[in-house]
């Protein structure tokens, strides 16, 4: 089964905004066992978009259509799908119902443009719309499969899940078996290092399916198989879950799709640990990043930015004989980071104590190059790990990468914690 992603908008062609729709769908049919050939962006243009459509049915079998169903004139997408199958359109009484309603329990008046989003095409079957007003679209003809949807993320991720992947289960995958799935997510490890540790398991596999992706400093494998019931399933994605875990186990933090920084929250709340954190190159990042963990206040006590010399020395007591001077290691340096990580946690009076000091750029600093990173975990009662990096990329890569990777080490501590209790 093939499917082709046909977003609607001129702002998707000018940059506007983002595409984030095309990504959600292809991931969301990928778990339906669909394949994405084509993903295509077209302008709010009657011709160009009826040429599109054409192109998407002769190479695909379902087609996904986002965006173009609003209030507007531009809005055409429903209206170039009937002139394509030769179809009308006709206004769905449910959906009328639902734009009375808003506009009266408002006190407003309906402008006659907003009965365009109650448009549906003839033959096929609407599809309510539960956070916005533009009711949806899926009809068949020919073998061929459609579906438009909304464009709002808002509004098409729920059309999606609740409307759309029912009518594909019960139209278009009826003579398939389900695809059950498995997340196992990794850090400290690159994507390329880790397909050649599992290149043979990749380059063999037929059932189960192993699919691997990147993220910045994180990657995740989505095992994949088909079967009669949930138990064939999961002894066969067991099995190769294990196989996988065999090889990287210093890497695999997870086995579902969620970030280290929630499994780690987990982790330190089960066992009554707490965090400090002290900050210089990323500003904050990680404690934004933990932070945006519900939970997190069980387990982060606090965090301080030092971004400064002078506030290394005021808050967090850092020498400064330490820091500048002709013989000085610096600011940046594995010195510096080990005293950080050790006073934040005496200051905060936690568990552990983490800190990150280093040059994330654009320019040199101290006369150390952009990349040069220090991070540091200081834990009650034991050693300190101090780690240098010498990280890539621009300004943003090298602080994520820099928060990412003492994130790794801390769960790598907490692990090693696990296992002596």
């Amino acid at each position: 089964m093939k499917a082709e992603i046909i977003a609607v908008g001129t702002e998707l062609l000018l940059g506007q905004i983002v595409n984030s729709n095309a990504q959600y769908l292809s991931q969301e049919l990928a778990s339906l066992g669909i394949d994405v050939y084509f993903q295509t962006v077209v302008g709010d243009n009657m011709n160009r978009l009826c040429e599109a459509t054409r192109l998407a049915s002769s190479r695909a079998d379902l087609m996904i259509f986002t965006g173009g169903i609003g209030p507007t004139q531009d809005d055409i997408t429903k209206q170039a799908l009937a002139t394509v199958l030769g179809r009308s359109l006709h206004i769905d009484r449910m959906a009328m119902d639902n734009l009375d309603r808003f506009f009266k329990d408002r006190a407003l008046p309906m402008t006659e443009n907003n009965r365009r989003q109650a448009l549906a095409i003839d033959g096929g079957t609407p599809l309510p719309n539960e956070t916005g007003l533009a009711v949806g679209n899926a009809l068949s003809e020919d073998g061929k499969y459609y579906i438009v949807l909304p464009g709002p993320p808002s509004e098409m991720k729920p059309m999606f899940q609740n409307q759309a992947k029912p009518w594909i289960l019960g139209h278009v995958l009826t003579n398939e078996a389900p695809i059950y799935s498995k997340m196992l997510k990794f850090a400290g490890i690159g994507e390329s290092l880790l397909e050649t540790k599992l290149m043979d398991l990749i380059e063999n596999q037929s059932d189960p399916t192993i699919a691997p992706y990147a993220k910045e400093s994180e990657v995740t494998i989505r095992i994949s198989t088909k079967a009669e019931s949930d138990s064939e399933a999961q002894e066969k994605l067991n099995t190769m879950e294990q196989e996988i875990t065999a090889r990287l186990s210093d890497h695999l933090y997870a086995s579902e799709d969620v970030p280290i920084e929630k499994v780690i929250i987990d982790m330190m709340t089960e066992q009554g640990l707490t965090l400090g954190i002290a900050e210089s190159c990323t500003g904050g990042m990680l404690m934004e990043t933990i932070t945006s963990i519900p939970g997190s206040a069980t387990v982060f006590i606090g965090g301080i930015v030092c971004y400064s010399n002078a506030m290394k020395e005021k808050l967090l007591n850092v020498p400064r004989d330490l820091l500048e001077g002709d013989d000085a290691p610096g600011a940046v340096s594995a010195e510096t980071a080990r005293v950080l990580a050790e006073q934040v946690r005496m200051v905060v009076d936690t568990d552990f104590g983490l800190s990150i000091t280093g040059v994330a750029g654009p320019g040199y600093s101290e006369r150390k190059p952009v990349g040069l990173v220090y991070i540091a975990i200081s834990r009650r009662g034991g050693d300190t790990l101090v780690m240098e990096l010498n990280l890539k990329g621009n300004r943003d890569t090298i602080r994520i990468r820099s928060a990412k990777t003492v994130l790794y080490h801390l769960w790598k501590q907490l692990k090693e914690n696990e296992v002596r209790n």
